[in-house]
């Protein structure tokens, strides 16, 4: 069947972090969202896993880049070859003997300006897409955990991605009150890495503060099932000599406290210009937490005790915006909420 279908429908969720592509129902890429380029004839090297495991091990012939920043593309030639690469790896895996048409749905921020939709469209089709859609991930995120967001009824999400975290409520297919910041998991992997620096005096690079996040991360001072001590070893700025640092989760908590304020805010900003009948909604439902931040240990805790509104985690919250977003595809005629 794979040899002669015409047309191949995929559902992007194109994060600044990684980038998960589904096609009928079911997760065909799931990698980070890097290339890397040899310098000396700019041909593409490597895509997803493979161009971040030499992310920021390079050498000079050899140009890591994450093309999305903040939730939106930063560089345009390379989200394009990227998006590229990552379609021509899932040809490989299904045997196609050609390159099929495509349909894209792709999830893009709520804050997106029409320049940064522009561009996200213009490189999917550029990658090949003919029929392109986009798709607000706070919306994905609800349709992905199985929220009805066509129903008459206010629902909150909280979406905490790699560049970008989306706050909104939704009702009847639309977002009738939402907050877009650029804090979220790279907001929280470079606090760690300015915490290493001025407290223990020592460099530490994106991938080492991303493994602190995920080994001792924390939103709380006290938790009930602590993580034990993770040690790093790294540089020391003084002398250059190799230094072994025992960090707790207590330290990752007082350093990403400032960036989740930050979040706070946002959340309070959404439920003070919430309707009140749907605030009522929220209420009653709850708050949903989606996105890689919501993986940070003690969050939910200290997000419900914060606002006095039960914080739900789904079961598979990383993959909420990318399931979301594969069920639009399926109904892109009765989506209305759909940019096309």
């Amino acid at each position: 069947m794979g040899l002669f279908k015409l047309r191949q429908e995929l559902a992007v969720d194109l994060g600044t972090a990684n980038t998960i592509i589904m096609k009928d129902g079911k997760i065909v890429f799931d990698e980070p969202s890097v290339i890397a380029f040899d310098r000396r004839n700019d041909e593409v090297i490597a895509v997803g896993t493979k161009a971040r495991e030499i992310y920021e091990k390079g050498h000079e012939y050899i140009r890591s880049v994450r093309p999305l920043r903040d939730g939106v593309i930063a560089d345009f030639d390379a989200a394009e070859k990227m998006i590229r690469g990552m379609v021509k790896q899932i040809n490989k895996k299904s045997h196609s003997l050609f390159s099929p048409s495509l349909r894209m749905v792709v999830s893009v921020p709520s804050g997106s300006t029409e320049v940064e939709i522009r561009a996200v469209k213009d490189s999917s089709e550029h990658a090949g897409g003919r029929d392109v859609y986009m798709l607000y991930e706070s919306m994905a995120a609800a349709i992905g955990i199985g929220i009805d967001v066509l129903a008459p009824e206010g629902n909150m999400i909280v979406d905490i991605g790699g560049g970008t975290t989306e706050i909104a409520v939704i009702s009847l297919g639309g977002i009738s009150s939402k907050q877009s910041i650029r804090v979220a998991g790279d907001e929280f992997t470079h606090d760690i890495m300015e915490y290493m620096r001025q407290k223990h005096n020592v460099r530490v690079g994106e991938r080492t503060a991303e493994q602190i996040k995920i080994e001792v991360g924390s939103a709380l001072a006290e938790l009930d099932n602590a993580p034990e001590d993770f040690v790093v070893t790294s540089a020391d700025l003084m002398d250059s000599l190799p230094r072994q640092i025992s960090v707790s989760y207590q330290e990752i908590a007082q350093c990403l406290d400032k960036s989740i304020v930050k979040i706070e805010s946002a959340i309070l900003k959404t439920l003070e210009s919430t309707p009140p009948e749907l605030y009522s909604d929220v209420t009653q439902n709850g708050i949903s937490l989606t996105g890689g931040g919501a993986l940070l240990r003690g969050l939910a805790d200290r997000l419900t005790r914060r606002f006095a509104i039960q914080f739900n985690v789904p079961e598979d919250p990383l993959r909420a915006v990318a399931m979301g977003t594969d069920k639009a595809l399926k109904n892109v005629d009765s989506y209305n909420f759909l940019i096309h």
